[in-house]
């Protein structure tokens, strides 16, 4: 695993073990499995690929019927399999969710953009082909970066925000990232995923390991690992968005949509000063702020979380 591989996946939260779930292809005369005859979720929603300006994306939906649907959208280094299903589930049982792999990543061909701004206008083109119409969307993370530009860029086509455990341009602490990253030499995957995004008291860890566990749950058609040029070119995307921006706070009171803002009081890589910072100036916006609780605020606090987030969606 080289060098920038390691950087991005475990400075996002979203390490992945696929080698650690790969399971044997099944015969053709197997009967078919639990998953694949229970009713769609996270572990076992179909991959399905939509043509994106002659771009094949990757994409799972599933949940419920009508409404205004959510898509979802994920930190670095994370693919449709690196959401935990608690949230993921959840969030479907009262709308229809969308996942999917922007241009270049794991599932989805093209060359992913080593700007925010780029993979914004990807996942726009990605909304309009899927013909969705008006959509509410949550970014972790990176994907907060990304939903950000979208709805600066494409107002239009948005209802609501969430944004967790992210932050505006210039966000503070995240520059820091590679130093951040280097202290995590010689971890598991499981221990980086634990360093990044919970803390060290006990009641975190153990979420943090319950969070692990059903990541990895599903164990067919899962995504392939990102590739290094995708890996080098959205830590490079991460790290310019890093890098301080007088005006930043001064372009979101554009933003007139109402967010929801949900942080970790001890994230690490992206300081809940960013949240008060984004709460500030923005128009209308809400935040939920989690005690005793990292960059994967959400995760831990899954049921909170789901409380909150669905009660901001049917307002």
């Amino acid at each position: 695993m080289k060098t920038i591989r390691k950087f991005t996946i475990a400075g996002a939260l979203c390490v992945s073990l696929f080698s650690a779930v790969a399971i044997s292809c099944s015969d053709d005369n197997e009967f078919p499995t639990e998953q694949e005859s229970s009713p769609a979720n996270h572990n076992n929603a179909k991959t399905n690929f939509i043509s994106v300006k002659g771009v094949e994306f990757a994409y799972r939906s599933w949940g419920k019927e009508g409404g205004i649907p959510l898509v979802l959208l994920p930190g670095t280094g994370g693919s449709m399999d690196d959401w935990d299903p608690a949230v993921t589930n959840g969030l479907a049982k009262q709308y229809k969710i969308i996942i999917f792999d922007n241009k270049g990543v794991a599932s989805s061909k093209g060359t992913t953009p080593n700007s925010v701004q780029a993979m914004a206008n990807d996942a726009i083109d990605f909304i309009k082909a899927m013909n969705l119409g008006t959509v509410n969307i949550m970014g972790f993370s990176m994907g907060g970066f990304v939903a950000q530009r979208i709805v600066l860029t494409e107002p239009a086509i948005v209802n609501k925000i969430i944004l967790a455990d992210s932050g505006p341009k210039g966000a503070i602490g995240l520059a820091n990232l590679p130093n951040i990253v280097a202290g995590t030499a010689g971890l598991t995957a499981e221990e980086s995923y634990l360093k990044f995004g919970f803390t060290d008291s006990q009641a975190s860890i153990t979420a943090g390991k319950a969070s692990f566990a059903r990541v990895h749950l599903r164990t067919v058609d899962r995504d392939p690992a990102l590739n290094d040029a995708t890996s080098t070119a959205q830590f490079t995307a991460v790290l310019a968005w890093a890098q301080p921006d007088a005006n930043a706070l001064e372009e979101i009171k554009t933003i007139k949509k109402p967010v929801l803002i949900v942080h970790g009081d001890k994230d690490l890589p992206i300081s809940v000063q960013n949240a008060y910072n984004m709460k500030q100036n923005l128009e209308n916006a809400v935040l939920v702020e989690f005690s005793d609780s990292g960059h994967a605020a959400f995760y831990q606090n899954h049921e909170a979380f789901l409380t909150k987030a669905l009660a901001f969606l049917a307002q």
